[in-house]
């Protein structure tokens, strides 16, 4: 197997999009360790996973957290970062600048952290992958935030795929995924959206976690790609609605 015997970190390992990544990269030879906020549910997410599989709580917000991660990992392959938390939707007049300023703190800064204590120890033809998404380049009303974060984050991928080479850098921009991230939708105006995203998109379907653990996989694998933002989303971003 293309992953066998390498040493795989998956922040925001314990659901959605991560937690595919770790079955996908665990299905594939990897040893894994998943990282979440919640204790509970990487408790839950390694049941599943092979026994050569492990957990960490963190808090990507914790520099001192996530450099003793790393510390106790030990010389790694890769580092896949699909950690994230509830966008803030209120317009922006109604937000305080110090609330608007907590939106980078998980998928922006968080992802730094990463980055920064994960590099030094990551072994040749090792890659570093992050996560942005399509309302990036799409907005949406109500998501300035997380459309300026999601363009950071690739902002960002290139110039570690500079400073950090040979370490590999790319990213993941993912569009409409069927992820827990969506629980908080009441299901009437979730099916709704989900609708609305899946007749817009040219595949006519929203994406599920397996597609975007394959196109992580795929980063890798492929030690001749870096500085990429890989586009999964169904061919939304073509359409013009």
């Amino acid at each position: 197997m293309a992953l066998t015997g390498q040493r795989i970190v998956v922040i925001g390992g314990s659901s959605g999009m991560g937690l595919a990544t770790a079955h996908a990269a665990a299905a594939a030879g990897a040893v894994v360790t998943i990282a979440s906020s919640s204790k509970e549910r990487v408790v839950a997410a390694l049941v599943g996973l092979p026994d050569s599989c492990d957990g960490a709580e963190l808090d990507v917000r914790d520099e001192e957290a996530v450099a003793d991660l790393f510390a106790r990992v030990g010389e790694l392959d890769h580092v896949v970062f699909t950690a994230g938390d509830q966008a803030d939707r209120r317009a922006l007049k109604e937000l305080p600048l110090d609330q608007a300023r907590r939106a980078f703190d998980v998928r922006f800064w968080g992802a730094v952290a990463v980055a920064k204590h994960a590099a030094p120890r990551i072994r040749p033809g090792g890659s570093i992958t992050l996560t942005s998404g399509t309302v990036g380049v799409r907005p949406v009303p109500g998501a300035a935030l997380a459309s300026a974060g999601s363009a950071a984050t690739e902002g960002l991928v290139r110039g570690l795929a500079v400073d950090l080479a040979p370490v590999r850098v790319n990213v993941v921009r993912s569009g409409a995924v069927r992820t827990p991230l969506w629980d908080a939708v009441p299901e009437p105006q979730r099916a709704a959206v989900f609708d609305s995203f899946a007749r817009r998109a040219l595949t006519g379907a929203i994406g599920e976690p397996q597609q975007i653990a394959a196109a992580n996989l795929y980063l890798m694998e492929n030690q001749f790609v870096t500085g990429t933002v890989l586009t999964v989303d169904g061919g939304l971003i073509l359409t013009g609605d």
